[in-house]
């Protein structure tokens, strides 16, 4: 009959059980045997340290064990000065096993480990002729990421939300190389390809270069076009004094395309091709403890970008320089132990395009409307539409080359929620003008230095000219660690002619928020 159970089937599978359990069992004697083998090691270093923290000691080798693909003359740059070998001094024992925390320390920061290394000490064989008796050697255990990783998901940027999928290849040479491959459609831009390749230097994680290219479609509905990229980059990173260091070549070609039919004669005048061959230096200094939502800490980001000039070429020439701060203060609540959760933070963003001639000429040129600044929207002045601050021409934002914005917010934790969950209640007045250079528009008569002088100090002079356009409002905030998110009713309180105010519900979200 179908529903009888062969007598066999009942001793296989009482076999299959029992196999079973014989290998659970062998795998935890495994993991005993194991975990028992490194509280021993534990427990020999804190013995050793403990009983010996001043003794002379010289370290007589280095090994790392299971980093089978990274190279060893990767590995050797790191642990070698570690040899005592390679030293003018012997070590205390204490200052050895500091040194190598700080030798282990640089190695994670690579990013190809899957946890922090450990570190085991012991002494060399004693009847081993070569080693003396203040002797150790240093293990370091590792594991390894796996060199491969796909994946697939959605993402935050300052105003926009988009679907990825994403191929990192990691320590592809053992050096701790990686190349990262990524596509992504968002809500701004349509299409966006990229490939980089990013490689320590001299084995320093500190120190590392860059290069990559990138393709892109980007809507750009407050101006009425439709922007396209192609091109690549060169970079360097060093952290340094003052902070994170990066200087960078970029070569795009741009294209203004996709008008709109109402697209005003600014927007059509500035159609085509460009090519932008530029230099970049940027400086950061993070010292705030939560970027996304900061308690307490300070923020200084410069840069400075020179294009087109001299041997750079290209089609545009400009040198554009933006500074931002920020800072941020806990208010203590009386009667509140620790942390109360709230805190004021105060942020000012400026920046400046002045004309250059392109190559080698003496004929500066005016800006296009893809390399000006553009003020408004929820990351930076709220209370105002995209790209509402500043020149207009018609219902298209021209942007600007000169501009200055500020803001000043009071978070405080919601009731019953608590300080330590991500959410806030914010209170906030911000502000900020846009302005054109008086000449950069005016090129039936051309530019020239003496010229370029003049615009930029009026413009600036008009800046201080009147209150700035400015809105204030409350709303609720939460630091998710991608990006922030933030709800606000915002209200209007300064707007000049032609700027485009919003006045009631606002949502933003980004990861750079004034």
């Amino acid at each position: 009959m179908s529903g009888q159970i062969d007598p066999e089937d009942g001793i296989f599978e009482k076999l299959r059980q029992r196999n079973d359990q014989a290998q659970e069992e062998k795998s935890r004697l495994v993991n005993d045997r194991e975990r028992a083998l490194y509280e021993k090691q534990q427990r020999r270093l804190r013995e050793l340290v403990e009983s010996n923290t001043t003794l002379p000691c010289t370290i007589s080798s280095v090994r790392v064990l299971g980093a089978r693909n990274t190279r060893q003359s990767f590995l050797k740059r790191i642990v070698n000065p570690l040899l005592s070998a390679n030293r003018d001094r012997p070590y205390t024992l204490s200052e050895a096993l500091r040194e190598t925390q700080y030798a282990v320390d640089r190695l994670y920061q690579h990013d190809i480990f899957q946890e922090r290394p450990s570190i085991s000490v012991d002494r060399p064989d004693p009847t081993d002729p070569s080693s003396t008796p203040t002797d150790i050697d240093v293990y370091i255990s590792t594991r390894e990421k796996s060199r491969l990783t796909f994946k697939t998901g959605t993402e935050a940027g300052n105003t926009e939300g988009s679907a990825f999928t994403n191929l990192t290849l990691r320590n592809i040479f053992g050096g701790a190389e990686s190349l990262d491959l990524n596509a992504s459609l968002g809500t701004r831009t349509r299409s966006a390809y990229q490939a980089r390749f990013e490689a320590p230097i001299l084995a320093n994680p500190d120190f590392r270069g860059e290069f990559g290219g990138l393709a892109s479609s980007t809507q750009k509905g407050w101006a009425s076009h439709e922007e396209i990229l192609r091109g690549g980059w060169v970079k360097t990173r060093w952290l340094g004094r003052g902070g994170k260091h990066e200087l960078g070549y970029t070569g795009l070609w741009r294209q203004v395309t996709g008008m709109d039919e109402k697209a005003s004669p600014t927007v059509r005048g500035d159609a085509g091709d460009s090519v932008k061959s530029s230099i970049t230096y940027s400086v950061m200094n993070e010292q705030r403890d939560y970027p996304l939502l900061p308690q307490c800490g300070f923020f200084t980001k410069s840069t400075l970008e020179l294009a087109g000039w001299g041997p750079l070429q290209g089609d545009v020439a400009f040198a554009k320089t933006e500074f931002e701060t920020q800072g941020a203060i806990p208010i203590p609540i009386p009667g509140t132990k620790g942390n109360s959760g709230v805190s004021f933070t105060a942020g000012l963003r400026t920046g400046l395009m002045y004309p250059l001639p392109i190559g080698f000429g003496n004929k500066p040129q005016a800006s296009r409307i893809n390399d000006r600044f553009q003020l408004g929207g929820p990351t930076d002045v709220r209370g105002f539409r995209l790209g509402g601050l500043g020149p207009h021409d018609g219902h298209d934002a021209v942007g600007g080359d000169l501009y200055a914005a500020g803001s000043a917010n009071l978070l405080m934790p919601l009731p019953r929620v608590g300080s330590e969950k991500p959410f806030r209640f914010q209170a906030y007045v911000n502000g900020g003008r846009l302005l054109a250079l008086k000449q950069s528009a005016n090129e039936k008569n051309g530019m020239n230095a003496a010229s370029v002088r003049q615009s930029v100090s009026s413009t600036i002079a008009e800046m201080a000219n009147g209150l700035p356009s400015m809105a204030a409002g409350i709303g609720l905030v939460y630091g998710h660690p991608a990006a922030r998110f933030e709800l606000n009713f915002s209200l209007p309180l300064v707007i000049r002619r032609g700027e485009d105010a919003r006045k009631g519900l606002q949502f933003g979200l980004g990861v750079s928020m004034l």
